[in-house]
């Protein structure tokens, strides 16, 4: 997920609940590194979701070129064990304010 996705409040008019703060991260590549370096990367689909298998360990996950500026894409840590899927959700911030 990434938000806001538009700065708040709008104007003079507060924003409504109703509409959404976030959205899926649709299209974005993600690099996976451990201690040794990159071990692999990904990109989410139209709804922001992936899968990727990787061995058990320590992982941590990446935006792939956003090195400095505006916003948040990680790092972002993930445990994989053994024999288990991982689910995970994380919460990028586009810096928008």
């Amino acid at each position: 997920m990434i938000g806001p996705i538009r700065p708040w409040p709008v104007g003079d008019e507060m924003v409504s609940d109703e509409i959404p703060s976030s959205k899926p991260l649709a299209n974005a590549t993600f690099v996976v590194e451990n201690e040794r370096g990159t071990v692999a990367s990904f990109t989410t689909d139209e709804q922001g979701r992936f899968r990727i298998s990787l061995n058990p360990g320590r992982y941590t996950v990446t935006r792939k070129g956003t090195k400095g500026g505006i916003g948040r894409y990680g790092p972002f840590d993930v445990d994989v064990v053994a024999g288990r899927m991982t689910k995970v959700e994380w919460q990028c911030d586009t810096g928008i304010r």
